[in-house]
């Protein structure tokens, strides 16, 4: 079920315009709904009639989304919850609200985005096997893949994580400072990365930009509950400098 932003009302008093689209047409069938009038205000009840009973329902908004997606009208109907924050006006900033409001289900794009960076990163780790003393993460102005790739990392090492602003697109670089030296993966184009880590040669890696459909692909594999983003979000609010009395008042559930 993809939301994008309700059309304003037109006058109508109950109207809803439909396209259905076999499966050879798109991936199974598709149904376009245009509501109007009043029906943008009662999304949940032409929507559920739609509804296979006892299938997984997801939900992606693509640009801006509810503050709680769980208690929101058609939120509710779903078991899995797909945000993108790049969509949003202000991209970090709006992950960094949506932390207060996850619940079990939600999810967000700018976190699949950094799927393939962290698989790198893990996979030095169990490389060098030495502590962590500093991480930075390289990335365009305001970019919300960034900000939670830096939370995992604090998360993973205790440490503090600095994010540098760079011309980006997107992540550019990591570097992980080890007494044995740095770890570095480094963007050099978009399909292609350095891999550097201490007493090994040079490598070049795969990492290239996924487009949206990728990653919805990637979250349609799972319906499980994402622990991990849940306690990312978490540290996210943390290294923000939010105090635990607002953490308090609009707690993380899982």
């Amino acid at each position: 079920m993809l939301l994008s932003e309700a059309l304003p009302k037109l006058g109508y008093l109950f109207a809803a315009d439909a396209e259905i689209h076999t499966e050879t047409e798109a991936r199974g069938d598709v149904i376009v709904l245009t509501m109007r009038g009043r029906t943008v205000e009662h999304p949940g009840s032409v929507l559920r009639p739609l509804l296979v009973p006892d299938l997984p329902v997801v939900v992606w908004w693509p640009n801006e989304a509810p503050e709680d997606l769980l208690t929101d009208r058609i939120g509710k109907l779903a078991n899995r919850r797909i945000t993108d924050a790049l969509g949003a006006v202000n991209p970090t900033q709006a992950i960094i609200d949506r932390a207060y409001y996850h619940s079990a289900g939600d999810t967000d794009l700018a976190w699949t985005r950094t799927t393939t960076w962290r698989a790198l990163l893990a996979a030095a780790l169990d490389q060098v096997r030495r502590p962590v003393t500093a991480a930075t993460v390289e990335a365009a102005t305001d970019n919300a893949p960034a900000s939670l790739l830096a939370a995992w990392l604090g998360l993973r090492l205790g440490v503090d994580v600095k994010v540098v602003q760079t011309a980006g697109p997107g992540i550019t670089a990591a570097r992980l400072q080890t007494p044995a030296g740095v770890v570095e993966i480094v963007r050099t184009d978009l399909e292609e990365t350095v891999y550097r880590m201490p007493g090994q040669p040079e490598r070049k890696v795969a990492l290239r930009r996924r487009n949206v459909d990728e990653l919805i692909t990637e979250e349609l594999r799972r319906m499980d509950d994402d622990v991990v983003l849940a306690d990312v979000l978490a540290e996210l609010v943390r290294q923000n400098g939010q105090c635990a009395l607002e953490l308090s008042a609009h707690p993380l559930t899982s």
